[in-house]
């Protein structure tokens, strides 16, 4: 997930970065900052952010004037505005507007914005996967964990299993930003689905009832960083 600050005060933009840092922890978040609109619209037009965070009161172009703007090159960015003043939710409304967050921001706010919109992006994404010679299209939520079994891999879902040859490691790219974790060579699982560490595995919740998945020695200490990272991300 990409998202960008915009605010004239740079003082500012490095909390609200910091603080973005600190709540996606080691999740596949990565925030920029801005100092002014016209610098934000030329990078966007070359690569797209998800998430914007703009301060209304800007000099060099406001914040509402921005947000129209960027909202012309894209319909599926969220938008949250930096704001003291409620007056200017009315204009945030043309703009369609997540959210207005009062200066200072709270971390407890900005963090039910980043969960709100982490989970409504992974209940939208979906994966696509070539199975019997069948294109078949999985949800993102509903993967538990992939499995190597040799030249194939086992994904288990809330829903099923499917056997598909694939290399894990093609996986473990396409969904870095969705909340899985090469817990072992074998094994990619959903953070989600963790329902506890147990030594060295971890805990899911299948259709066909508990399993324990395998956490490598090398990867314990992270795995519990991510897993941490991504309970803390995902408190209001």
């Amino acid at each position: 997930m990409r998202i960008a600050v915009c605010d004239d005060e740079e003082k500012f933009r490095e909390q609200a970065k910091n603080m973005i840092d600190k709540i996606s922890g080691s999740l596949d978040i990565v925030v920029d900052t801005y100092s002014d609109g016209y610098k934000l619209l030329d990078v966007f037009d070359r690569n797209p952010y998800d998430v914007l965070f703009l301060d209304i009161e800007m000099p060099a172009m406001d914040g509402i004037t921005l947000a129209k703007k960027l909202r012309e090159k894209s319909d599926k960015i969220y938008i949250i505005f930096l704001t003291g003043h409620v007056e200017y939710a009315v204009e945030g409304y043309e703009v369609n507007a997540l959210r207005y967050l009062t200066k200072p921001v709270q971390e407890e706010k900005l963090r039910e914005v980043i969960r709100y919109v982490m989970d409504k992006s992974k209940s939208k994404r979906q994966l696509m996967i070539k199975e019997d010679g069948e294109e078949i299209l999985l949800n993102v939520q509903d993967i538990i964990y992939f499995e190597a079994q040799n030249q194939y891999i086992m994904i288990y879902t809330t829903s099923g299993k499917h056997l598909v040859r694939y290399n894990i490691g093609d996986f473990e790219d396409q969904l870095r930003g969705d909340g899985f974790f090469r817990t072992h060579r074998g094994y990619l699982v959903s953070l989600a689905k963790v329902k506890r560490l147990v030594k060295t595995d971890v805990l899911l919740d299948t259709p066909e009832g508990e399993v324990l998945v395998p956490v490598s020695r090398s990867n314990l200490k992270t795995v519990k960083e991510a897993l941490y990272a991504y309970v803390e991300s995902s408190a209001f």
